[in-house]
């Protein structure tokens, strides 16, 4: 099968010790660990600093499975969970895939550090997850909340820590299965 992992800097892999868009190796990243575990081939389309976008890239035809973690980056940026939400409709409402072929995950919520000064951007994060799963449920599309998957942070409050990415992926693993 063929699966799409679209998101921001967390599918990328980015390592937030290092300085550039260093990544952590493949073997710590939840996409590759994804493609190591299922034998699936797998497309990382994460991209550092992601927002989520107007319109959908066009996704290979023979696409089994979108996975799609957005939103935080939205929420850094001063969009409130509702705008993002919002955003996030109109950019699902533009995809050809079938409601089976989407898994909407809500990103784990930020915690306080380096880029999260603010509790109301961790209220935020919290309230995107809920309209998330809110705008799953209307979509009939297939959803997660990464905030109950005990994901570790690193110091900045927002990036998977390597132990992040590993639990990460055991967590879509369950989901998946």
């Amino acid at each position: 099968m063929k699966v799409i992992c679209f998101g921001d800097s967390n599918t990328y892999g980015y390592d937030p010790r290092l300085w550039l868009g260093g990544r952590y190796d493949a073997d710590s990243r939840w996409v590759d660990i994804l493609a190591a575990e299922t034998g699936w081939e797998i497309c990382n389309m994460g991209l550092n600093g992601r927002e989520i976008p107007v319109s959908a890239p066009a996704f290979p035809v023979d696409t089994g499975l979108l996975v799609l973690m957005l939103g935080t980056n939205d929420l850094l940026q001063g969009c409130s969970p509702e705008q993002a939400a919002g955003k996030l409709e109109h950019f699902l409402s533009g995809l050809w895939l079938k409601p089976d072929q989407i898994l909407l995950i809500a990103p784990p919520p930020m915690i306080l550090g380096e880029w999260v000064a603010s509790q109301q951007l961790i209220d935020d994060s919290h309230t995107f997850a809920k309209c998330c799963q809110t705008l799953a449920e209307h979509l009939r599309i297939r959803f997660a909340n990464a905030g109950k998957w005990d994901i570790s942070l690193a110091y900045d409050g927002v990036h998977f820590t390597e132990q992040g990415h590993r639990a990460f992926a055991a967590k879509l693993l369950e989901v998946l299965r």
